[in-house]
């Protein structure tokens, strides 16, 4: 049965915690945690496309660490690619990860290894043993990407948007569910943010949700999507006109 929804968020509050996965319970650390949004209510269908837009500071990163269990959910219900966040223990976030895509804006690539083996080590280290499969997957997202020319290549190497393309491609190795991506453009050009842009609505196109943070509303004129405004701690689903004005 196809999944309605691969992110569901309903009367969240997200809260910055110590040791957030530590012996403490959930209410104690939300005494000690500093609340950073509340009221959050988000539903993401297969395949949608969705930014979370505001300033620097206003909880859109906090958010999706949250998706991806960085910090856990200590208020309100929230379930991402069939995983209940409120339930969800130390051991189990390996397996929520290989659901989900990661895209960070500051690449996290192993520099001593080229391309091809920074994709090998994600794929080793996630439970793939069988070599034709493992080479023929990194060859499918490397081809996604556009980067199967350059396979051999070390990441200082790459341009930015190239180092990009190979932090999308990495993200993708487990046909992830859904693609979290915070501010992947903010370190890029216009027309290099732009080829992202398109290869991120092209993800989108093949199934797979992509969430995508950001502060720079230039790029909803060219693709406009769902939005929710992230201001003063709480988030709202704004319409095209509020966007770009």
């Amino acid at each position: 049965m196809k999944e309605e929804y691969v992110v569901k968020l309903k009367n969240v509050s997200i809260y910055h915690a110590d040791d957030p996965f530590g012996s403490c319970s959930p209410s104690k650390l939300i005494k000690r945690g500093e609340l950073v949004l509340s009221d959050v209510d988000l539903q993401v269908a297969p395949g949608e496309f969705v930014y979370l837009l505001g300033r620097v500071g206003s909880g859109k990163s906090t958010l999706i660490k949250t998706l991806y269990a960085e910090m856990p959910l200590l208020a309100g219900e929230g379930v991402v690619a069939g995983f209940d966040l409120r339930r969800l223990r130390r051991k189990d976030i390996p397996y929520l990860r290989r659901r989900i895509g990661i895209v960070f804006q500051d690449y996290q690539l192993l520099t001593d290894r080229n391309v091809f083996m920074n994709l090998y080590y994600v794929m080793k280290a996630t439970g793939w043993k069988n070599e034709t499969q493992i080479r023929e997957r990194i060859d499918k997202v490397l081809g996604l990407v556009d980067l199967r020319t350059k396979n051999y290549k070390m990441p200082f190497e790459l341009s930015g948007g190239e180092q990009q393309r190979l932090v999308i491609a990495r993200a993708l190795l487990n046909e992830p569910k859904v693609l979290l991506a915070d501010e992947p453009t903010g370190n890029l050009d216009p027309v290099t943010a732009e080829d992202i842009m398109q290869l991120f609505r092209k993800i989108a196109s093949r199934g797979c949700a992509v969430v995508m943070s950001t502060h720079n509303t230039s790029l909803l004129e060219n693709h406009p999507a769902r939005s929710f405004l992230f201001a003063q701690g709480k988030i709202r689903e704004i319409n095209l006109e509020e966007k770009l004005s």
